[in-house]
């Protein structure tokens, strides 16, 4: 009898969860296709009707993540600013939130972090969003928060340009001297003060 063949009825969304399961346990390294398709409960073959290759689903679950790192940048519901006179410390609040999110992102989830923008060289296909981080939700949140900033009329429009890269090479920087340097290991009350201090050295800098 001919075995009948297996039907799901959304495979590429369940080979994207089953990559979050196994990056989040162990980084990009720990993402196979076979330990992919075995977690899903399909055969390895199956895979290649959605995903040309291991790199494919890499940076499928990599857009993922930065979804879900964006999340975490986000400010809280209902924290606009009540009134005009308010925008400025509401812009400085926004650009904080969007850095301590990321480096809390990060602590928390370094297996993720691992893979959010930095693959092994030359794993990245062409579409991949480790090829245009100017399209991925963390960079144009902080995008987006430095351009508050401008029209809130706290940063000179003319220091404007540029400043999302030193202010998102800080916030990394901290977040693997962290997770990999001299700073693992640190009580978590003094990784948060250090965090904080990071960020705030950040909204200061790029002000002046």
């Amino acid at each position: 009898m001919t075995q009948r063949p297996y039907h799901h009825g959304n495979l590429r969304a369940a080979l994207v969860d089953a990559g979050l399961e196994l990056t989040r346990e162990g980084g990009p390294g720990a993402l196979g296709l076979r330990e992919a398709t075995r977690r899903v409960g399909v055969s390895p073959n199956a895979a290649y009707r959605h995903f040309a290759d291991r790199d494919a689903l890499l940076g499928a679950v990599a857009a993922r993540v930065q979804e879900l790192m964006a999340d975490r940048m986000a400010l809280p519901a209902g924290s606009g600013a009540a009134s005009s006179s308010e925008a400025d410390e509401q812009a400085r609040s926004r650009l904080i939130t969007v850095g301590l999110g990321y480096i809390e992102f990060a602590l928390e989830e370094p297996g993720w972090f691992a893979v959010a923008f930095f693959p092994a060289p030359g794993s990245a296909p062409a579409d991949s969003p480790y090829r245009s981080p100017a399209t991925a939700p963390p960079f144009r949140m902080l995008v987006e928060a430095l351009d508050t900033m401008v029209t809130a009329g706290v940063l000179d429009p003319r220091a404007r340009p540029g400043a999302e890269w030193p202010c998102w090479s800080a916030v990394h920087g901290f977040a693997e001297l962290a997770i990999h340097g001299p700073l693992r290991g640190l009580p978590a009350a003094e990784l948060r003060a250090l965090a904080e201090r990071t960020v705030a050295a950040i909204v200061t800098g790029v002000q002046t």
